[in-house]
């Protein structure tokens, strides 16, 4: 059997309603492979917890940057083992072998870099253990322990580097990112609602794209499915569509996305993009149109990013993906 990872952010996981279509997924997949969960916090959870440490440092007139950051991870990290437990939990009663486990009890090793920790290697003996007893083994995203045995954090959205990193020590057969989106989209179909989904995206397009504010992704497990060849696939905890195949291969040149990040940062992101003049001219030709000044221009093989000296506002985002997708 394959061993397949599957990684379930906090929107799929925000309630018990929720928790069922996942187990479901997950025993579903289960029939015909070995599998491996990683969980993010429940819905808000994360937010809800610093919030609350926020809090506390009022109380003493304090600002948050003064909070100790030790047990700030430590804090937040109970969120993923709510999750992980309870998933767990579920699952066994549903009748399926299931164990939760801690990233300590992995083995995922980190710097001591509290609240953006960088994973140093994963200790697979007790995933492989726990797989050949045939449990589904469910960790803690998000989260490791470093030389001290001080559990560590690694930032917003790590916890699709905890999967992707997995996935790359078992050389899982595919590494499934699931949340409430389908896929990876031309553009943001909350904004723009004529964004069509993309089939496949290179490691380096979508590492720009998630570099640029597109939240799908977190970079960090792009740079760790580049260099270690992981397949990604992007898919939808809520429907059975197919999703975004993120490898290698470049399905073809030129622009794939367009993101917004902030209030005044566009970017257009392709391979080869930079060798095409008529996008950067068209983009520009909009600019005027609507009067937007232009305080910087970068441009990389793969990005053309404008920086406008003001607010723009999503009906240009929408002009501009009309006129170069």
């Amino acid at each position: 059997m394959d061993t397949i990872v599957l990684k379930f952010g906090g929107s799929s996981l925000a309630d018990n309603k929720k928790l069922e279509i996942v187990a479901n997924k997950i025993i579903k997949i289960s029939k015909d492979n070995k599998v491996v969960v990683v969980v993010s916090a429940q819905g808000k959870t994360t937010d809800n917890l610093i919030k609350q440490a926020n809090e506390l440092a009022e109380m003493e007139d304090l600002s948050d940057s003064q909070l100790n950051k030790r047990e700030l991870d430590m804090l937040l990290s109970c969120g993923e083992q709510m999750s992980s437990a309870k998933l767990a939990i579920l699952l066994n009663l549903k009748g399926y072998k299931s164990i939760s486990l801690n990233a300590w009890q992995v083995g995922i090793n980190t710097n001591n870099n509290h609240q953006n920790a960088l994973i140093e290697s994963i200790d697979i003996t007790r995933i492989n253990k726990e797989l050949e007893n045939g449990n589904i083994t469910i960790i803690t995203g998000f989260q490791g322990i470093d030389k001290y045995n001080n559990i560590t954090t690694l930032g917003r959205g790590g916890s699709d580097t905890t999967a992707v990193a997995i996935a790359k020590e078992l050389k899982a057969k595919q590494c499934y990112i699931y949340s409430d989106v389908d896929g990876i989209y031309t553009a943001d179909p909350n904004k723009i609602p004529n964004a069509d989904k993309l089939k496949n995206i290179s490691y380096e397009e979508m590492y720009e794209l998630s570099s640029e504010g597109a939240k799908v992704l977190h970079d960090r497990c792009v740079e760790i499915g580049e260099r270690f060849d992981v397949p990604i696939v992007t898919e939808s905890t809520f429907n059975n569509k197919p999703g975004t195949q993120i490898t290698h291969k470049l399905e073809c040149s030129g622009i794939k996305s367009i993101v917004k990040k902030d209030i005044s940062r566009i970017s257009v992101i392709g391979f080869g993009i930079n060798s095409n003049d008529n996008t950067l001219k068209k983009i520009l030709k909009i600019a005027d149109k609507h009067s937007l000044e232009i305080f910087n221009i970068d441009i990389s093989r793969t990005k053309i990013s404008v920086v406008f000296k003001e607010i723009v506002k999503d009906n240009v985002l929408q002009e501009i993906h009309d006129v170069l997708i």
